[in-house]
C-alpha cells in the first residue's frame, strides 16, 4: 500500500502571502506567525517569501488569482480578519473571501491556504493571533507547505 503525506520542509517553495490591511492589528500578528513558520520550520528562503497587502478580506480572492496566474508561486497565503457586527456585512465579506479563494485554489493547481479569522468578536480574533488559540497565520502557512510537497508526490505517483 502507497501512502502520500506532505512533509512541512520545502525549502525551494515560492510562497506568496495575501494579505488584508483592514484589521491590521490582528492581521500583523497572522504575518509573523505565517513568515515565522515558512522560515523555521518550512526552511523557506527569505527570497523565496513574497508578502502582498490587499485593502480587506474581500479583496483577498482576487490577489491571489492575480498571484497564482502568474505561475511564479508553488503556494499562496491568505490572511486576514473578519469580525461579526450587527450586520449582515460579515456574512457577505466572510463568505465571499472563503468561496473565492477556495475558487482560485481549485482553477489554479496550487494550494491557497484559507487563514481568514471569521469570528465573533476581537476577543476571539486576538485568540486566534497568538494567544490562547495559537497563530492561524502559521497554521495556514504549514498548511500551505505540506500541500505543496503532497502535490509533488501525487504528481509523482
Amino acid at each position: 500500500m502507497k501512502v502520500l503525506e506532505g512533509s512541512l520542509v520545502a525549502p525551494n517553495a515560492k510562497v506568496a502571502v495575501v494579505v488584508a490591511r483592514f484589521n491590521s492589528f490582528i492581521n500583523e500578528n497572522l504575518v509573523e506567525g505565517a513568515v515565522d513558520a515558512l522560515k523555521r520550520v518550512g526552511q523557506v528562503k527569505d527570497e523565496n517569501i513574497t508578502l502582498v497587502r490587499v485593502p480587506g478580506a474581500y479583496e483577498l480572492p482576487l490577489a491571489a488569482r492575480r498571484l497564482a496566474d502568474s505561475k511564479k508561486f508553488d503556494a499562496i497565503v491568505a490572511l486576514g480578519t473578519v469580525i461579526r457586527g450587527g450586520t449582515a456585512h460579515f456574512e457577505y465579506v466572510a463568505g465571499e473571501a472563503s468561496s473565492g479563494l477556495g475558487q482560485v485554489a481549485m482553477q489554479a493547481d496550487i494550494p491557497v491556504a484559507f487563514g481568514v479569522l471569521t469570528t465573533e468578536n476581537i476577543e476571539q480574533a486576538i485568540e486566534r493571533a497568538g494567544t490562547k488559540a495559537g497563530n492561524k497565520g502559521a497554521e495556514a502557512a504549514l498548511v500551505a507547505l505540506e500541500m505543496v510537497n503532497l502535490l509533488d508526490q501525487i504528481k509523482a505517483v
